[in-house]
């Protein structure tokens, strides 16, 4: 069996992540979260979304403690929380091969 490294989320500085809120804010929430918590399956949703788009947001449903869904979603998929507003959560992670958006340049 081949052990896969951990990619590293990337470092954004607060200003880059204070950008890709703004790009976030016309989106809708992609992958939704349920009574069940963070479970494997809404991993693996919310990883293959970041795959898909780079910057996603995920909507919480009546969470118990949504700062601690919020990191585990990011550890999880090792990308970067971006923000939390309300009840939905901003992450970002640049595609591994095609990236397409850049938190550090100021066009879309």
């Amino acid at each position: 069996m081949i052990a896969t490294a951990k990619q590293a989320p990337p470092a954004l500085s607060s200003a880059q992540r204070r950008r890709l809120r703004g790009l976030a804010h016309g989106l809708t929430p992609i992958v939704q979260v349920g009574q069940q918590g963070v479970t494997p399956a809404v991993l693996s949703a919310v990883a293959q979304a970041l795959l898909d788009h780079e910057l996603i947001k995920v909507r919480l449903r009546e969470p118990e403690d949504k700062h601690g869904m919020s990191t585990a979603l990011a550890e999880g998929t090792q990308s970067t929380l971006c923000g939390l507003v309300g009840h939905t959560v901003i992450l970002y992670k640049p595609h591994p091969e095609r990236p397409q958006l850049r938190p550090w340049d100021p066009t879309p």
